[in-house]
């Protein structure tokens, strides 16, 4: 073992050591990004799905001489009829008027303009009812109803749900790679700056293990530091969106981008991510550096064969 005083084999401050603590901030604030993104997007997704498969709407298109407010009661009450509907709600102008403010405005007069009104239906998922039936009777009642059970947006959410996680694997695979590649020849230049200390330490006897495990420590050392500090800034990049998200809730246009991301909170998946990715990060820096060090010093055994 070591000594209390003994001066380690790989300096701990050199400015290669600092370096390579910077680069693996770099890529754990970036991996940890992307972890944090496919949460969100992937929560958001389940969310959106969730809420979609517990309501359809039904659109009602203004026409000459149509009676709105007749023509969305009857609306409501075949829905209210049908097997499979828990309950059917009129968007009032209320309602409408705020969904429109972000394109048209405070104040739009509905009266004046051929909005669409719609019913909003609640549906037991358990058993859900026939659309297709449903469809039917409120195109032979109001020949302007067109129902949405939204499973077009449905497949289309799975689809991007899909493709984010695939990219988000991708990018961090080639981020592991990265910090692989960074780590090997980071760990070839601390042995090339301390050579001759490794070989003799080698040729006097000491075992490969122990000047491995003096380069693993080193280099866990810094891939915690590394790892650790680009994790701690994402996690605060997210809490800071999230806290400005929350507090700008109020005008319309934050009211839409909160429907469609949410709040920008990855949730405790999200954070548990980031803590893994730090460890994984700090554990794959240690083990590259290990098999590096060990390798070299097998090359090291098969060349001295020969030279003697």
């Amino acid at each position: 073992m070591r000594g209390r005083g003994q001066t380690p084999i790989v300096p701990a401050g050199n400015v290669a050591g600092r370096a390579l603590t910077t680069v693996i901030a770099i890529m754990t604030f970036l991996a940890a990004l992307t972890v944090g993104a496919v949460s969100l997007v992937t929560d958001t997704a389940g969310r959106w799905q969730n809420d979609i498969s517990n309501e359809i709407t039904v659109q009602v298109k203004p026409a000459d001489g149509l009676d709105m407010a007749q023509a969305l009661e009857t609306v409501r009450q075949i829905a209210l009829q049908t097997p499979g509907v828990k309950g059917a709600t009129v968007l009032d102008e209320a309602a409408t008027g705020r969904l429109l403010e972000p394109w048209l405005g405070e104040g739009v007069d509905l009266q004046e303009l051929p909005v669409p009104r719609l019913v909003v239906v609640s549906i037991d998922t358990g058993d859900p009812p026939n659309f297709e039936f449903m469809r039917q009777e409120l195109q032979e009642a109001v020949p302007q109803a067109d129902l949405d059970d939204h499973r077009a947006w449905v497949s289309r959410l799975v689809t991007m749900a899909r493709t984010v996680v695939f990219v988000g694997v991708f990018v961090l695979a080639l981020v592991i790679v990265a910090t692989t590649l960074t780590v090997v020849f980071a760990t070839r230049g601390a042995m090339s700056g301390n050579r001759h200390i490794v070989e003799v330490l080698h040729f006097v006897g000491a075992r490969s293990s122990f000047i491995a495990r003096e380069f693993e420590r080193h280099f866990l050392r810094l891939g915690l530091i590394g790892a650790a500090a680009g994790g701690a800034v994402a996690i605060v990049v997210f809490v800071v969106l999230g806290h400005l998200t929350e507090a700008n809730r109020q005008t319309p246009e934050a009211d839409q981008i909160s429907a469609l991301f949410g709040s920008f909170t990855i949730g405790w998946t999200g954070y548990v991510g980031v803590l893994l990715l730090v460890a994984t990060v700090a554990a794959l820096t240690a083990l590259t550096s290990r098999l590096t060090v060990t390798r070299h010093l097998a090359e090291i055994d098969m060349i001295s064969p020969v030279e003697n």
